[in-house]
């Protein structure tokens, strides 16, 4: 009898050190999910840095984008808080745009091979910025899946585990439409 209760009692040990051990598993894998991102836009931020110095010597009075750029890359530095750099992120993209568009009023810019293979480069950044963001979500949604259920959020509660930050999304409903071609 007593050698069944011990039994009993260590499984039920064992049950909830293998949720903890997940729960902390689940946390630092959105965390390293975070910091892939982290990496993907410095490298972006590296890039944009070159495309503003390669745009300046073709378009010096287009200053107002640049410094749209330049504020974003600085805000999306200095962002502590994974909503901070969401919206950070938000801002960089909407001043590529803009110097995307600019980039237009410019033929022997558009030709020059330097801006063009930068902006291929990009490109293939946000594709990877594109997938690190999917596998960031996928992480966050399993943790707090994880935390809600029974009896997960028992002990996650008795331990301090919290939801996790926000879902990186697309906030500009101009993004959200489908884009109208013209010939």
């Amino acid at each position: 009898m007593f050698i069944g209760i011990l039994i009993v009692v260590a499984v039920v040990i064992l049950f909830l050190i293998s949720i903890y051990n997940r729960l902390v598993w689940l946390k630092h894998n959105v965390e390293n999910a975070f910091a892939d991102i982290d990496v993907q836009m410095k490298m972006r931020f590296d890039l944009i840095e070159n495309l503003v110095n390669t745009v300046k010597g073709y378009a010096s009075h287009e200053k107002d984008t640049l410094e749209k750029l330049t504020s974003a890359r600085t805000s999306f530095m200095s962002a502590q808080s994974t909503n901070d750099k969401i919206e950070a992120d938000s801002m960089l993209t909407g001043a590529l745009k803009s110097l995307f568009a600019v980039s237009e009023n410019y033929p022997d810019l558009k030709a020059n091979q330097n801006f063009l293979q930068l902006q291929t480069e990009l490109a293939d950044i946000e594709n990877k910025i594109a997938a690190v963001r999917r596998f960031f979500n996928s992480a966050i949604k399993e943790y707090n899946v994880a935390l809600e259920v029974f009896p997960n959020n028992i002990l996650a509660g008795m331990y301090g585990f919290q939801k996790e930050r926000g879902y990186f999304e697309v906030t500009d409903e101009a993004e959200k439409k489908v884009p109208q071609v013209h010939f």
